[in-house]
């Protein structure tokens, strides 16, 4: 068998089965409080998080990709992953041409919430919509024969090494994959407690063979094998007083992972929680999470 027909399913359906919490990541969603909080894929996070996201995406990838794609379509682009759908919202409306999005999903809740909103071209007219239930691992090389473009946001850094290989050996069109942290986190003012719940949350993405802030390196390496040309760019939340509940929920689910990984720092960790909180609310906080968006455009095979 091929490197590119084993595909995705055959690296994802090994091992850990139907059952994993870590293919719980495939809503859309940052993994920065692990899969032990049930809240952290529900669509009020989701909601939270849109404009952030929006706001962070990396717009210097789009000229790229759009050199890669057919000028005015018509487009069929897969999105893995996909929760209510944000990365197709925002992408849709920067691309032109007839489009057609594939929302694939874990959660059908989520994918009922896609496909209720609207996604509109850079023309101004409608792209049409289609859902697919079901887990990552079950995705084939073959379901993508015809697809332009394959997305996700906020996933690469809840996979696993293999999970990656899997997901360059099976995509033979561009990817653009937005959104995985990278390990930096700054907050101002700074506190000295900062430094360890960061070095703990980081040990916390890595669990169980995530490889967390290394994803985005993985998979440069992994599309780059594979004879694509990779660019990747900065996607940073930057959040201050405007985003006063985004940036309240994300530091609760920062510092819980932190000290699941380290309860030695639960607590320090307490009062440090309240304070940050309450800095928050002051609209005295600002912090920057740090991200990279990846472009891969496919090449010749090494």
């Amino acid at each position: 068998m091929t490197e590119r027909s084993e595909g995705i399913g055959a690296a994802f359906a090994g091992g850990r089965g139907g059952s994993s919490p870590h293919n719980e990541a495939l809503t859309e969603i940052e993994n920065f409080s692990g899969e032990e909080r049930a809240d952290a894929y529900a669509p009020s996070w989701l909601a939270l998080r849109e404009t952030a996201d929006a706001a962070a995406r990396a717009s210097e990838l789009l000229d790229p990709l759009r050199a890669a794609l057919p000028p005015d379509g018509p487009l069929t682009i897969w999105d893995l992953g996909c929760g209510t759908g944000s990365l197709g919202r925002w992408l849709s409306g920067r691309l032109r041409g007839p489009q057609h999005w594939i929302l694939h999903d874990r959660d059908p809740g989520l994918l009922d919430l896609a496909r209720a909103n609207a996604y509109v071209t850079a023309d101004g007219t409608p792209a049409t919509i289609e859902t697919r239930a079901g887990e990552l691992g079950a995705l084939r090389a073959s379901d993508l024969v015809g697809v332009s473009l394959v997305t996700a946001s906020a996933l690469l850094d809840v996979l696993t090494a293999a999970e990656i290989e899997a997901i360059a050996a099976a995509v033979a069109c561009p990817a653009l994959l937005t959104l995985s942290v990278v390990g930096r986190v700054r907050l101002s003012p700074s506190e000295p407690l900062d430094a360890e719940l960061a070095a703990a949350f980081d040990a916390h993405q890595r669990r169980a063979g995530l490889l967390g802030p290394d994803a985005v390196t993985a998979a440069t390496a992994a599309f780059g094998r594979r004879g694509a040309t990779v660019l990747t760019r900065p996607s940073p939340w930057r959040l201050g007083p405007g985003q006063a509940a985004l940036t309240a929920e994300w530091l609760r689910g920062w510092v819980a992972a932190a000290v699941e990984q380290r309860p030695d720092l639960a607590p320090p960790a307490d009062g440090y929680l309240a304070r940050r909180l309450d800095a928050c609310a002051a609209g005295r906080l600002t912090a920057e999470v740090h991200h990279l968006d990846l472009l891969a455009l496919p090449g010749s095979p090494q």
